[in-house]
């Protein structure tokens, strides 16, 4: 993340449990909580196949380190439905690839969806974002600031946990949750363009490489 010079958090992941035994496939899409390497949780991006057919998702790099287990919070308990299998810190996204015959992926949860992925919003629109503990919100896109040419701030709602949480413009993925500046809630959020996340990620030519959402 292009933060030097201003003071911004990156959103730490809440504190989980430990973890017991498998349930039922879990359902889950872009706004899911999740559970990583046993000790943190976040918030899912989003969920599709890549070009070689594999069931992959994304969330935010600082959430935890490849080999990590991933257990779908809702579960409560369960053993991994997952692991992340590569990162970009300074991008701080990773990828995780999910086992199919434990996951049942959607597009929607509730009134939130993401049915297509795309450039990331400009100044004055507004985007909303879904995350494991504040849930859905929107605000005010700022755009980048910093001229990175990678990140998005926002003046969305975000707090630990939300780390990841997809933001959208109607139903297209632009971006996620990585940080805030000053405050929580208060400050703006400052998330990575799933635009710069894709391109890396298709240059590494691995895991996620052509990379749809899934769609119901």
């Amino acid at each position: 993340m292009a933060l030097t010079g201003v003071g911004v958090a990156l959103l730490a992941a809440a504190a989980a449990p430990a973890i017991g035994h498998a349930e039922d496939a879990a359902l889950l899409g872009g706004g899911s909580g999740i559970v990583v390497g046993n000790s943190s949780r976040c918030t899912l991006t989003t969920i599709g196949n890549d070009a070689a057919g594999r069931l992959v998702g994304f969330t935010a790099g600082h959430c935890g380190e490849p080999g990590a287990s991933v257990v779908a919070e809702a579960a409560h308990t369960g053993e991994g439905i997952g692991r992340v299998v590569d990162k970009n810190a300074e991008l701080d996204y990773a990828i995780i690839e999910f086992d199919p015959n434990r996951i049942t992926p959607t597009d929607r949860l509730g009134d939130f969806a993401i049915t297509e992925v795309g450039a990331p919003a400009q100044f004055p629109a507004t985007v909303c974002k879904k995350g494991r503990t504040t849930g859905t919100n929107c605000g005010l896109v700022w755009g980048d600031v910093l001229a990175s040419g990678r990140e998005t701030w926002t003046q969305t709602c975000v707090l630990p946990g939300d780390s990841g949480g997809p933001i959208v413009a109607g139903s297209r993925l632009v971006g996620m949750v990585n940080a805030y500046v000053g405050v929580g809630c208060i400050g703006p959020e400052v998330g990575t363009d799933i635009a710069a996340v894709l391109r890396d990620v298709d240059a590494r030519a691995g895991v996620g490489a052509g990379f749809q959402p899934t769609r119901n």
